[in-house]
Parts: structure tokens; sequence; C-alpha cells
């Protein structure tokens, strides 16, 4: 039996769908933050802010520039009343639940929103 995390056997499509259930269910959502701020990515060609169902998986991505980096909660209700229309307004993406040597899928916040 694997102990690593159910959702690292999975694409970033199934990552994100079950990840959106998660957060929907849990009512919560994950992110990495450090002394400046929450942690961007850059993917091709968009920024967004990568987001995780959970802390411990969260923390799989804080490995080397991010190793100082910690998780931290929100709530969907704070993400969507406070960081969707930021996000919205800087152009930033929401990259669901990127994990080691894949990315995740990018959506709009408002796309994000919508689903939850």
């Amino acid at each position: 039996m694997s102990d690593l995390h159910p959702l690292l056997e999975k694409n970033a499509v199934q990552r994100m769908t079950s990840s959106l259930e998660t957060i929907k269910t849990e009512q919560k959502l994950f992110i990495l933050k450090d002394e400046h701020g929450c942690v961007m990515l850059t993917t091709d060609e968009e920024d967004g802010v990568p987001v995780w169902p959970d802390a411990s998986l969260a923390l799989l991505w804080a490995t080397e520039d991010w190793e100082h980096c910690e998780a931290m909660e929100i709530s969907t209700k704070d993400f969507l009343a406070k960081w969707v229309p930021g996000m919205a307004q800087d152009e930033l993406m929401v990259i669901v639940c990127p994990v080691p040597g894949e990315d995740g899928e990018v959506i709009t916040p408002e796309e994000f929103a919508e689903q939850l």
C-alpha cells in the first residue's frame, strides 16, 4: 500500500475534479505562503495561485525555493469573497492541485468560484 496521497496517482483533470469535491465538502482550501505572501506560479502563459484541498499536498510542493513556505488554510467563503475578485482584477489564474513534476489544471478565478 502506497503511503502517497491518492491524488498523486491521478492526472491533472482528475486531481482538479477530486480537489474541488473535497474543497466543497470541507469548505476550505490551502495555499502556500511565506513572509512575502502567497506563492505564485507561472505556467506557460499564465500567472496564478496554486491551491490544494489539503495541507499535506500543499507541503509536497514546499521544496527547494519554497521549502520555507507553510500551508495556510483559507475558508472557501473568504476565498470567494476576497481572493476571487482580487485575482480576477490582477488577471491571475487558479492552479488546482499541482503536484511535484506535474502542473495542475489552470482555470480562471470565476470558473473556480462557479465550481464551488
